[in-house]
């Protein structure tokens, strides 16, 4: 998985980009990028598949906080970014989000 920012200098926003390698995909589910950057609408943010087989998407995001989210592949199996910069634990038991920082 990665992660890419670029900071504009024009304004308090940085463009982050979310990429899901195929490998972490089965059977060509639609993947989602679900945060509280969107307000945890499962279906706001989805990814695009590259010709390559993995996944992508580009968000801009207010500078000077952190954000917490997950992937969401089909309708059930969530998982984390292993290219995140930290993860947070949630009232939901065992679960994690991933955190990025901006």
């Amino acid at each position: 998985m990665a992660i890419s920012k670029k900071y504009l200098k024009s304004k308090p926003v940085c463009k982050v980009r979310f990429e899901v390698p195929k490998s972490q995909i089965e059977n060509g589910e639609t993947i989602y990028l679900v945060g509280d950057f969107n307000d945890w609408d499962i279906a706001s943010t989805p990814m695009k598949k590259l010709k390559s087989g993995n996944y992508t998407v580009t968000v801009d995001l207010e500078t000077g906080r952190n954000y917490e989210f997950r992937y969401l592949a089909g309708e059930s199996i969530w998982f984390n970014d292993s290219a995140a910069d930290g993860e947070e634990s949630t009232p939901y038991g065992d679960a994690q989000n991933s955190i990025i920082s901006v």
